[in-house]
């Protein structure tokens, strides 16, 4: 049987009361942000050149081989259509997914370091379009595309 120290026990629920009143106060703040920043214009782009430029600086791809959308060809449900997106190319550094008719084109912006070139979701779609999918490797960004068409109302209902 362990015994409690009166002690023991004071000294650790006056510490832990310290830490809860000091962090509901906001003293106590991460001193380093885990997450990247936001590319807001890129995201409220409304055509896909102003998102390319607005999330990579440039807004001229070239169509690559490498790169392979796995996505139905007719989606029963534009609110939630799958993708998967694999880029057999060296050092992927980011996955872009682009449906063209959304008043926003821009669906998901992925953001790889040393890892392999691989990204799956599920998008929203508004209506039958072409999906771009631009991958930046090396410093340079390539792309693919493919047709969806989409038979039940997607992002509007």
């Amino acid at each position: 049987m362990t015994t409690f120290h009166r002690r023991t026990f004071l000294k650790a629920t006056l510490g832990a009361s310290a830490v809860g009143v000091a962090a509901s106060a906001g003293l106590l703040t991460p001193t380093r942000v885990l997450a990247a920043e936001w590319p807001k214009n890129a995201f409220e782009s409304k055509n896909i050149a102003d998102a390319l430029n607005g999330l990579y600086g440039a807004s001229v791809s070239t169509a690559s081989g490498a790169i392979k959308i796995k996505a139905p060809i007719q989606a029963e449900n534009g609110a939630v259509v799958p993708i998967a997106v694999s880029a057999n190319l060296p050092n992927v550094q980011g996955i872009a997914v682009f449906v063209e008719k959304n008043l926003q084109p821009l669906v998901a912006s992925v953001a790889l370091n040393g890892a392999e070139g691989y990204f799956s979701a599920r998008m929203k779609m508004g209506q039958t379009s072409d999906v771009h999918v631009v991958c930046k490797a090396g410093g340079k960004l390539y792309s693919a595309k493919q047709t969806i068409k989409v038979t039940v109302g997607g992002c509007g209902g």
